[in-house]
């Protein structure tokens, strides 16, 4: 089997931790670029413009207040999940690490020039640009934490459970286009949320079954027997839901 030259493109933080060892453990990772966070001030004002101010506002009050309680309440259940799961969430080895200030960035479009990779794995970036896609001759793959196209966006498990759509709770493994988890798709896999699972224990179990079908598209991807699809369905786009969404959702439907 041909060694692949693997790069990944992600932010800071567990789940490309993560998805880093797993690769690492069976295929190796040549670099993990990591793109520095944006600014809030930018992050806000653009979202405001697309969900209005009352919206963002709401948003907001759950991650500070409601995100942070789920997440103190949980820590007993993620350890579980890594430990069940054999996930591997440390550092990543500092000489492995490129960082830039954005994913769009021309230094990453050099970087990856540069590096010349035969395939990118994409974790937690922004939407990245098609002048970065068409940079080099190489296929980019995403592991989206939700079933496309019914729950493009964030928070996938989330709304599929308050939907009461359980064959769409899951993840997805796809190609990245210059849409938002549009790409043609890979494989798919569902979780099966227990009764201690919530908001932030979701997207855990998600990278739990996602780095499995991710690794199953690499070795796919190096024997070039890739058969992606375009699933046909209703395609939504979602977000984070306001504080008064989850309280009214958690209080109605006893989606945690």
């Amino acid at each position: 089997m041909k060694k692949y030259k693997i790069v990944i493109l992600g932010r800071k933080g567990i789940v490309t931790n993560i998805v880093y060892h797993s690769i690492q453990k069976t295929f190796g990772v040549s670099s993990v670029i990591i793109e520095e966070k944006e600014k809030t001030l930018v992050f806000l004002k653009r979202r405001i413009k697309k969900l209005g101010l009352w919206t963002v506002f709401g948003q907001l009050l759950f991650m500070i207040f409601g995100v942070k309680f789920l997440y103190f309440i949980s820590k007993n259940r993620r350890t579980e999940i890594l430990e069940e799961n054999k996930l591997d969430n440390s550092d990543i080895p500092s000489e492995k690490i490129i960082h830039v200030s954005s994913i769009n960035a021309q230094e990453t479009i050099n970087t990856l020039k540069i590096l010349n990779p035969d395939l990118v794995i994409v974790n937690g970036t922004r939407i990245i640009s098609k002048k970065v896609l068409g940079a080099i001759n190489s296929k980019f793959i995403n592991t989206h934490a939700g079933i496309t196209p019914q729950y493009r966006g964030v928070h996938g498990a989330y709304w599929a459970l308050l939907k009461n759509d359980k064959k769409n709770c899951g993840v997805t493994v796809h190609y990245v286009d210059a849409g938002i988890d549009t790409g043609e798709i890979i494989y798919q896999a569902t979780i099966e949320p227990k009764a201690t699972d919530n908001f932030t224990t979701y997207p855990l179990l998600q990278i739990a079954e996602g780095v499995k079908i991710l690794n199953k598209a690499i070795e796919d991807s190096i024997n070039n027997s890739v058969n992606p699809n375009v699933k046909v369905g209703e395609s939504n786009l979602w977000f984070h839901p306001t504080i008064w969404q989850y309280l009214y959702y958690r209080i109605t439907q006893k989606t945690k």
